[in-house]
């Protein structure tokens, strides 16, 4: 068990790098918009750790993170707008306040009751806080990944009742998507350098993904874990094509793209054998 002074220590250094005597020039060269990419990239790195099983990474990870914590803090600190301890305080309040059913005598029946009291505590707040939009839709971050707030606006309108009773129509309307994206390639090859039609085209995309997230919800499945899963197989994969390539006595950038093709299939029957 670590001391509780180790946050300290940690809050310390961080001043120090700050520090516009002796700090270190990189550091003090940041802001809050700077640091934001370093802040969700250290978040994807935890749930990489997590998705590996892998607990000593995880840790590292985690300290990654609350680094970039510190590091909000301290730059919000130096311009008098709130410190570390702040932050701290300002989630314990929040947690506290958000399950009634642990600290206070409300009570809840299973996790799924506890979701939705969540959601109409949040809605509270934002309207005692003088938020004027009142929409079901309102407080989904726009900083999100879009795969992640298209999932959120699905299960705000589903809350109102705007969702598929099951699976099956999703399916249908991703074929319809489908198709209305086939139409559209076929329209920008007609007159490649036609502007509308490259933008109509991404519009379609968009709709296909947005239809996948509502599938993907309608399994339980989360997005990111299922594209997390795609893209180690991918490389997984891929890397197994490299390396039977080279056991041939070739590249595979050396490959046309049938033989390519052949590589993939012995490294995909490899890996389910």
């Amino acid at each position: 068990m670590r001391k509780s002074s180790d946050i300290h220590r940690l809050l310390d250094i961080m001043a120090r790098l700050r520090d516009p005597k002796g700090g270190c020039p990189w550091d003090l060269e940041q802001d809050f918009a700077t640091i934001a990419p370093y802040t969700i990239e250290e978040a994807y790195e935890v749930a990489d750790a997590i998705d590996r099983g892998d607990l000593a990474d995880l840790k590292d990870e985690l300290g990654d993170l609350l680094l970039q914590v510190v590091f909000h803090a301290q730059m919000a600190s130096e311009q008098g707008a709130f410190a570390f301890g702040d932050v701290v305080a300002a989630i314990c309040d929040k947690m506290v306040r958000r399950h009634p059913h642990v600290f206070g005598d409300a009570s809840v029946d299973d996790a799924q009751a506890q979701t939705v009291a969540w959601e109409e505590t949040k809605r509270r707040e934002r309207e005692a806080s003088g938020h004027a939009d009142t929409s079901a839709l309102a407080g989904i971050a726009r900083g999100l990944p879009e795969w992640q707030r298209a999932v959120k606006l699905q299960k705000r309108a589903a809350r109102v009742g705007f969702d598929w009773p099951d699976v099956t129509p999703v399916f249908a309307k991703l074929h319809e998507e489908i198709d209305e994206v086939r139409a559209e390639f076929a329209a920008l090859d007609a007159n490649p350098d036609d502007a509308a039609a490259r933008d109509r085209l991404e519009d379609e995309i968009g709709d296909v993904l947005f239809v996948c997230a509502n599938l993907a919800r309608h399994a339980q499945v989360d997005v990111g874990a299922a594209m997390r899963r795609a893209n180690l197989k991918f490389e997984r994969r891929f890397r197994a094509m490299e390396a039977l390539a080279q056991a041939d006595g070739t590249s595979l950038a050396g490959l046309p793209l049938e033989a390519q093709d052949r590589l993939w299939d012995r490294a995909k029957a490899a890996e389910k054998a």
